[in-house]
């Protein structure tokens, strides 16, 4: 009985060990590995824009040196460096006393040829009557109707010199000839400006609108003036130096009558409203032409795009949350969106954690939802300011 008993506890003994053993064997026993942690991003139908871009420089529709036209005393300047004029300000004022004295002269030479006139025509029509009663030889009829005729003549030349008076008492109120920008002050008041004078008083350059002129490969002309010939309006971007800021929006205007043979271009021109004044004239732009637009197609982040020896591809998301490589082919890339064939609407792709993804890796989404993702923001922005014009 004993011996029995001692059988029976050796046995639980054993049991108790074994199963000892068993917990810290599967204690020891690793986690399967956490999924690849990704940003994603989902394909979606859209516009996108295929443009052209080029340097390009800013330049006025009018750049006007406004000199005196009148030799005199400048006497007042009336705007100030860098103000806009409007066409018409009085902008300077030169000594009138002068041209005022001539003009006074000039009325009153009229007044005493016009009474000579008219003591010609009394004389005249005396002579008349003389005449057709056989009183006067007709030589002194004659030579009467010649002195009127040259009284008149006189009277005339008086008022051409009238005339000639006022305007250049007109032409000692400079005024603007355009609306724009004034530049900096060339000659101070008090000082003698003459009309021979090189350099002028003032530069004034139209800033509103303002154009800009660039210049494109030959090869693009055809595209060009197909779209200008069914009366399309192309929209043109200027971007600053980094091309990250866009300065202003404008339309193609037109391009030159010929190519550069030097380096196979031709140069358009684009206009700008330039309302806010962001278009500075001899600035460096990059502009942008968008010459057409594809539409319907699959657009996705450009980041999510990978290349090998052979392929393009990206890394779909399947249901069961493992990624899979999919060979797509690139078509328009503008910035962060591309447009590729190859994926549907609607597929998840990954845009980031490319280092550590192969087909088949299990994969862990960042964010509760796919639009939350860096990715498809990226695409939603992209998408959203390339809309059809």
């Amino acid at each position: 009985m004993l011996a029995l008993l001692l059988l029976v506890g050796l046995i639980g003994l054993l049991i108790t060990q074994h199963r000892q053993k068993g917990t810290v064997a599967a204690a020891k026993t690793p986690p399967p590995p956490p999924g690849v942690a990704i940003s994603t991003a989902v394909a979606q139908e859209g516009n996108i824009g295929v443009y052209i871009n080029a340097l390009g420089s800013v330049a006025p529709l009018y750049t006007v040196t406004v000199k005196s036209r009148v030799d005199g005393q400048l006497m007042s300047v009336n705007y100030r460096e860098g103000q806009m004029v409007k066409q018409g300000d009085l902008l300077a004022q030169i000594d009138s006393r002068p041209f005022e004295a001539q003009l006074a002269q000039a009325q009153g030479q009229l007044q005493r040829d016009q009474a000579l006139l008219e003591n010609a025509k009394i004389d005249l029509n005396r002579y008349q009557i003389a005449s057709s009663k056989n009183a006067i030889p007709k030589q002194q009829l004659d030579t009467q109707v010649a002195t009127v005729h040259q009284y008149e003549g006189v009277v005339n030349i008086d008022q051409g010199q009238i005339d000639n008076a006022k305007v250049q008492v007109a032409y000692c109120r400079i005024t603007s000839p355009i609306t724009g920008r004034v530049g900096l002050r060339l000659v101070d008041p008090g000082n003698i400006v003459h009309a021979a004078d090189p350099n002028g008083m003032l530069v004034i350059t139209q800033l509103q609108p303002i154009d800009v002129l660039f210049s494109v490969a030959e090869d693009y002309l055809p595209q060009i003036r197909q779209q200008l010939r069914r009366g399309n309006r192309l929209a043109v971007d200027a971007f600053d130096r980094t091309q990250q800021t866009k300065l202003s929006s404008g339309t193609l205007l037109t391009f030159d009558n010929e190519i550069d043979t030097t380096t196979g271009t031709i140069k358009l021109k684009a206009i700008f409203p330039n309302n806010d004044s962001a278009l500075f004239p001899n600035q460096f732009v990059n502009a942008r032409l968008l010459v057409s637009t594809q539409r319907g197609v699959i657009l996705i982040p450009t980041v999510a795009i990978q290349r090998n020896a052979q392929d393009s591809f990206v890394y779909v998301v399947k249901p069961d949350q493992t990624v899979a490589m999919q060979t797509v082919s690139v078509d328009t890339t503008d910035g962060n969106v591309t447009a590729v064939e190859g994926i549907k609407a609607g597929d998840v792709i990954a845009v980031d954690g490319f280092d550590k993804l192969q087909n088949g890796v299990k994969v862990v989404v960042r964010g509760s939802s796919d639009k939350s993702t860096i990715g498809n923001r990226q695409l939603a922005m992209s998408t959203g300011r390339r809309s059809a014009p």
